[in-house]
């Protein structure tokens, strides 16, 4: 999603368009993918000394529930990223490395059919995230493709 897309998404929404949080949605815009509440934070004090933390916290709560962010936890912290509308945003995130990967739709079809088919449950994978371990942490740990390294065993 651009900045005047996400601007327009939530003027329709009735929220009040602040400096904060305009300011918020520019670092965001400007920021690239996966953004930790800090840098955020960091990059919009730069441009406004008195942003707060505080605020931050707020408006990307505000946004994730206007639908301009997707969250996802990486390692045990919160990043945020811009999102389309109606944009299903699936990731998969190494515990080990933190990186962040994204996860085809398509991947989850079968699993919602399944779901709903055997349970008649509907499930929210409108932004879904999988933890697990990436391929180059696998190698790294001797464990290969497909098979368990040693950060993946249950004890």
């Amino acid at each position: 999603m651009h900045h005047d897309q996400a601007l327009e998404r939530l003027r329709l929404q009735g929220h009040r368009l602040t400096p904060q949080r305009i300011l918020v949605l520019s670092v965001m815009s400007e920021g690239g993918q996966h953004m930790g509440v800090d840098e955020v934070f960091r990059r919009a004090r730069e441009a406004y000394q008195y942003m707060d933390i505080a605020t931050v916290y707020r408006t990307l709560r505000l946004f994730k529930e206007a639908g301009v962010v997707t969250e996802v936890e990486i390692g045990d912290r919160l990043h945020y990223e811009l999102t389309s509308p109606g944009d299903r945003h699936h990731h998969m995130v190494c515990r080990i490395c933190s990186g962040a990967y994204n996860l085809s739709p398509h991947y989850l079809s079968e699993f919602r059919d399944t779901l709903v088919h055997d349970f008649g449950f509907l499930p929210d994978l409108e932004h879904f995230s999988v933890s697990g371990t990436c391929a180059d942490c696998q190698e790294q740990s001797g464990g290969g493709a497909g098979q368990p390294g040693v950060a993946d065993l249950e004890l």
